[in-house]
C-alpha cells in the first residue's frame, strides 16, 4: 500500500490492529521507504512511500484495490474497536451491521482516506 505519510499509516496500524512493525527500509537513491507490518496470525502488509507519488481522490466505486478487510475476533470487538476509532475521528462509513452475506461488520476511512473493513 503506497501511502504519503508512512510514519502516521505505521502508527496508526500498530496502535489500532496490533500490528508488529519491522525495521524502515530506505533506499537512498530512489527514495523509497517501507515497513512490513505484521499482525495476528502472520498476515502481513507492506506499507510504501516516495517522492512524487500523485494523491488522485478515492472513489468506493473504482476499479482496483478499494478496500482491506481485518478479522477482529468477534461482535464485541467489532463494535468496541468502530467506537474507539470513531472517538479518535475517524469517519465510520457503514454499521457496525449484519452484511446480506452473514458478514458482522463496519467500514470506517482511515487514514489518507483508505477504506478499511472491521470484521469478527
Amino acid at each position: 500500500m503506497y501511502v504519503l505519510d508512512l510514519e502516521s499509516v505505521k502508527d496508526f496500524f500498530v496502535r489500532y490492529f496490533n500490528a508488529a512493525a519491522g525495521e524502515m527500509y530506505h533506499n537512498t537513491k530512489t527514495d523509497f521507504k517501507s515497513y512490513f507490518l505484521t499482525f495476528d496470525g502472520g498476515a502481513r502488509l507492506e506499507i510504501m512511500t516516495r517522492p512524487q507519488l500523485a494523491d488522485n481522490r478515492k472513489s468506493q466505486l473504482q476499479c482496483g484495490l478499494i478496500h482491506i478487510a481485518f478479522s477482529v475476533g468477534g461482535k464485541e470487538q467489532v463494535n468496541s474497536l468502530t467506537q474507539t476509532l470513531s472517538n479518535a475521528g475517524y469517519e465510520v462509513v457503514s454499521g457496525p451491521r449484519t452484511t446480506g452475506d452473514g458478514y458482522y461488520e463496519s467500514c470506517i476511512l482511515g487514514p489518507e482516506n483508505n477504506l478499511i473493513e472491521i470484521t469478527e
